[in-house]
């Protein structure tokens, strides 16, 4: 069964990907591009799309799955849900985070040593481990053992997935398909602000990460390349856990999220050279103010 508080986030993110994508009143929903665009499992989705359902935005027909049922632009701008945090569990997720980077835990481990590691019931060590698995920095192995997927966890490494993802995005920006979409920068544009006017104090740093991902895939996405898009999306993948370890000093989030605006107005002021050369200051910047931290 999926984790009750994972459905908000999941609901959002398909509210963003139906305005990001263009999709239009009656088109098809299917389960799986859903699972493969937010690498969780199908059974999330699902919990996401029967809410969907309830709040008149989808319907389900027999035998052919979910369709949606408004125009893209009769949407509202889903809201980051303080319901999606489940407090009681948020230290011991982000101890698994962080001694993960620190290598206090093995590439391989079984419930029963992370129950005595971190003095925990099984039910509540097992309702972490479907979050962490969802986020798909962790997977499942037969019997009760559990693997960690691959991650930046070197200062190097970091450091590289930084120029890389400057260079792409720069790139991705730059090419001839490069098209904004209204929709993707309102949404990008209203987060943004949200994060910059106090969300910066009081959001959890899932939900910072999560904000600023979208923010740059909505970006790349414009490219209409996919190529482009799914580096980005695997190298984010991959940070994920180091970002967790290094995020903690929030006055510097004030900044970015200005520097995202600026990047939007730029575009929609139709001056994208601009932008991009930005862009690839905004990425490397934030690179080194974070790096040696790790």
């Amino acid at each position: 069964m999926p984790r009750k508080s994972l459905t908000p986030q999941i609901t959002g993110s398909i509210v963003d990907y139906v305005k990001a994508n263009g999709l239009e009143k009656g088109d098809h929903l299917p389960l799986q591009m859903f699972a493969d665009a937010f690498r969780v499992s199908r059974a999330p989705i699902m919990s996401a799309l029967k809410l969907l359902e309830k709040q008149g935005v989808v319907k389900a027909e027999s035998n052919r799955g979910y369709f949606l049922c408004v125009a893209p632009q009769d949407l509202n701008a889903a809201e980051p849900d303080d319901s999606a945090n489940d407090d009681g569990d948020d230290p011991i997720y982000f101890r698994i985070a962080e001694d993960r980077v620190s290598g206090k835990l093995e590439d391989r481990v079984s419930e029963n040593e992370l129950m005595r590691f971190y003095d925990l019931p099984r039910t509540r060590l097992l309702r972490v481990l479907h979050r962490i698995s969802e986020e798909g920095w962790m997977e499942r192995l037969p019997g009760n053992g559990w693997a960690f997927t691959p991650a930046l966890t070197s200062k190097k490494s970091y450091e590289d997935g930084y120029a890389f993802r400057a260079i792409i995005e720069q790139q991705a920006m730059l090419l001839p398909t490069f098209k904004l979409n209204a929709e993707g920068a309102k949404r990008a544009r209203e987060v943004q602000t949200r994060l910059r006017d106090g969300g910066f104090e009081t959001w959890s740093r899932a939900e910072i990460f999560r904000a600023n991902n979208e923010f740059h895939e909505m970006l790349v996405a414009c490219s209409q390349n996919e190529f482009f898009l799914e580096s980005l999306k695997r190298i984010n993948r991959l940070r994920r856990l180091i970002e967790y370890h290094i995020t903690i000093d929030r006055s510097r989030l004030p900044k970015q999220t200005v520097e995202h605006l600026q990047i939007l107005d730029l575009l929609e002021d139709g001056r994208r050279n601009e932008a991009a050369a930005f862009l690839y200051t905004h990425i490397m910047g934030a690179g080194r103010i974070k790096s040696p931290k790790i």
